[in-house]
């Protein structure tokens, strides 16, 4: 064999065995990554926050975490907390979460896979005041025209609350009602826009304390 054809030999041979060794490494990436989930950007402090302090811009970053590794209450996006005051002391490299800022001070919106849902419950606005936690009860109508209360939702996280005329159709007449803004996922999102459309009543009923 010559040296011209040994060299092209050898020179496919390199590209199939780098193709081969690029395709395994691929299929262990795509593994890896279905095993702990696609990366997520997740806020931290850029530097220590005093308790009390107004955040500003400089004082976070943002750094992308496995999906399965987000902490639960985390923020997506740094300009959800600007303006916003710390609740507790925070020190550099830790991920700003809602316990730690001031609730009525931060965006309503958090993380990507959360969604806040405007609803009307009975139930007093003043007992599911902002960061307080309800459990929603969805009483709909079978079909032999008896009532049916099944739990719609537990221990969600009240935004906003405010009182709420009485039902123009005459139905929870008497009792308190309330307009409610609860964050919550997006299933339980569409339960709820599904029970607002053909529940006959929807109950929030406020647990002891917030989350």
């Amino acid at each position: 064999m010559s040296r011209g054809r040994r060299a092209v030999l050898l020179a496919g041979m390199s590209l199939l065995l780098g193709g081969v060794a690029a395709s395994q490494v691929a299929g262990r990436e795509a593994e890896i990554e279905r095993r702990i989930g696609s990366p997520v950007p997740v806020v931290v402090a850029s530097r220590a926050i005093a308790r009390g302090q107004e955040i500003a811009a400089g004082d976070l970053a943002v750094r992308e975490v496995p999906a399965r590794y987000v902490p639960r209450g985390s923020f997506g996006s740094a300009s959800e907390l600007i303006g916003a005051r710390a609740a507790v002391a925070i020190s550099a490299g830790s991920d700003v979460q809602q316990g730690v800022v001031d609730r009525e001070a931060t965006a309503l919106t958090v993380r990507s896979d959360l969604r806040l849902v405007r609803l009307v419950v009975v139930g007093s606005a003043a007992e599911m005041p902002p960061g307080s936690l309800v459990d929603i009860l969805i009483t709909s109508e079978t079909r032999s025209g008896s009532a049916r209360t099944e739990l719609g939702l537990r221990a969600a996280e009240v935004v906003e609350s405010r009182g709420a005329p009485a039902s123009p159709d005459g139905t929870s007449a008497g009792l308190s009602r309330a307009q409610v803004a609860l964050r919550v996922t997006v299933g339980q999102a569409v339960r709820l826009a599904e029970a607002q459309n053909s529940a006959r009543e929807i109950r929030a009923l406020p647990r002891g304390g917030a989350g």
